[in-house]
């Protein structure tokens, strides 16, 4: 009763339902990104709009150039579902079964998914490279039952400009039942996680004949649902090497736009992006704490980066920015790489339905479970796609985000001073300092430098959050990197 008088007493605008445009993709994020400050809705006040917006310009999305348009118009559905299909077809793909049976089993898929990427590989001239990293898992005593061979299948496109800078994406090519020890059950793992292989694979396919700037890696890795430790074996191999990953992707259960009670959303995906990252030492987290920064940890601005160039009429989808690790007491392919140092977040769809996953394939009271293909659509996992092909191809052609960026804690100013490590890229052309208000989600205001490596902005560091990020020849920018006192 409450409620309702609080309705009654609300402006017209303010209790009416919301509009169909308002709910149609992209509509909340433009609103967000491109109509600051708005007093359009109940959440607004007065402070929404301090301080005042006089700095720089309202900052635009980045839209595809045509070759980025090119390789979103090639991604195909019947691709993916062919790629799904065969997968299913294995029977099972638990991390525990056969790896020598050439129809069912862990190994055929494994070997199957390598056969397909080499396929892909040959039309890059030799840019693409496939193998096929492993090691033996020992009993852990709770899902490693005996000792087992954990297989990753990796296709890395080398960059044409920048090939020690690397981008993953990845899927998990393994599958479970309601058992996760039950190695010998049927469990066609459609959307959970075919539906995320198919996603690195189609992207292999056409990414292979291309120059991007950077390395890409496409990649479907194993023993994800016994603990994750394909996804670990990659991101602790590339650590011990000193690779250069600058950004990860898993796709894990992007099949299906339906939920469990019938409502459908085909146009949005989720992103979920980690907050304070758990590999800062303790004195850098105080510092983060002290200057508001949990808001922009590295995984948080590779999700704005996401938003602001994959949100669009080109890949037709929202993608909600999700400010958690992973789903509550939930693990994806993403932690090993965050807990390696790396910067990464996770894709997944909007609403999962859980009797087709992690199920064995039954029907009980008239209710069938079980991960299979009839519940997935492949117009949806084709959206997915486009959104991680605008990321990886953006992140790949742009140069990579200012290293060492400080700001000046030295002097009481209203001010605020930033400075950051020169770079001699050859993709640079210069930097941009972004702003937002602290209680902003995405970037709202961007203030371009040219190629210089320090910057006074008359707006004060105690009013707003800045990101300083750079800018490419070709018009590509990077993810922005948040600054600490120095």
């Amino acid at each position: 009763m409450l409620f309702l008088i609080f309705l009654s007493l609300l402006p017209l605008s303010l209790a009416s339902p919301v509009s169909p445009a308002a709910t149609s993709p992209f509509a909340l994020h433009s609103r967000q990104l491109l109509s600051f400050p708005s007093h359009n809705d109940i959440f607004s006040c007065p402070a929404a709009s301090w301080p005042p917006a006089s700095i720089g310009d309202l900052l635009t999305p980045q839209l595809p150039d045509q070759e980025l348009q090119d390789i979103l118009a090639e991604i195909d559905p019947a691709r993916i579902e062919a790629i799904i299909a065969k997968l299913v077809s294995f029977g099972t793909r638990h991390t525990l079964s056969s790896q020598t049976d050439p129809v069912r089993g862990i190994g055929a898929a494994r070997d199957w998914i390598a056969e397909q990427m080499r396929s892909f590989a040959a039309a890059s001239n030799g840019q693409m490279v496939v193998t096929v990293p492993s090691y033996v898992q020992q009993p852990d005593g709770d899902r490693i039952l005996f000792p087992v061979r954990i297989s990753d299948v990796v296709a890395t496109l080398k960059g044409s400009v920048d090939p020690g800078r690397y981008y993953v994406v990845s899927g998990h090519y393994d599958t479970r039942c309601s058992d996760p020890n039950d190695f010998e059950c049927d469990s066609p793992g459609a959307d959970d996680d075919a539906s995320g292989v198919a996603v690195s694979m189609e992207l292999a396919r056409i990414m292979a004949s291309r120059r991007p700037a950077a390395t890409i890696v496409f990649v479907a890795v194993a023993g994800e649902e016994q603990g994750l430790f394909g996804a670990q074996y990659l991101a602790q191999s590339y650590k011990n090497a000193s690779v250069n990953v600058q950004g990860m992707f898993t796709n894990d259960i992007i099949g299906s736009s339906t939920a469990d009670d019938g409502t459908k959303d085909p146009y949005t995906v989720r992103i979920f992006a980690q907050g304070n990252p758990t590999t800062d030492s303790a004195a850098r987290a105080r510092v983060r704490a002290t200057i508001g920064g949990e808001n922009d940890s590295p995984a948080r601005q590779l999700a704005r980066f996401v938003v602001g160039v994959a949100e669009n009429n080109y890949t037709q989808m929202n993608i909600p920015v999700v400010y958690r690790l992973d789903r509550f007491l939930r693990g994806g392919d993403h932690r090993p790489f965050l807990e390696a140092g790396y910067t990464a977040c996770r894709f997944t769809e909007p609403n999962e339905d859980y009797a087709h996953q992690h199920q064995d394939v039954r029907v009980e009271n008239a209710t069938q479970y079980g991960d299979l293909i009839e519940f997935v659509d492949f117009e949806y996992i084709a959206h997915v796609a486009k959104v991680n092909a605008a990321a990886l191809w953006s992140l790949a052609n742009a140069p990579e985000s200012p290293r060492k960026v400080t700001v000046n804690t030295t002097l009481l100013s209203n001010d605020s001073q930033f400075t950051w490590l020169a770079s001699n890229e050859t993709l640079l052309a210069g930097y941009e300092v972004l702003w937002r208000p602290t209680d902003a989600p995405f970037w709202t205001h961007v203030v371009p430098l040219g190629n210089v490596n320090m910057a006074t902005i008359n707006l004060s560091k105690d009013n707003v959050i800045f990101g300083i990020r750079s800018v490419g020849k070709n018009g590509y920018a990077s993810p922005a990197t948040f600054p600490f006192p120095g």
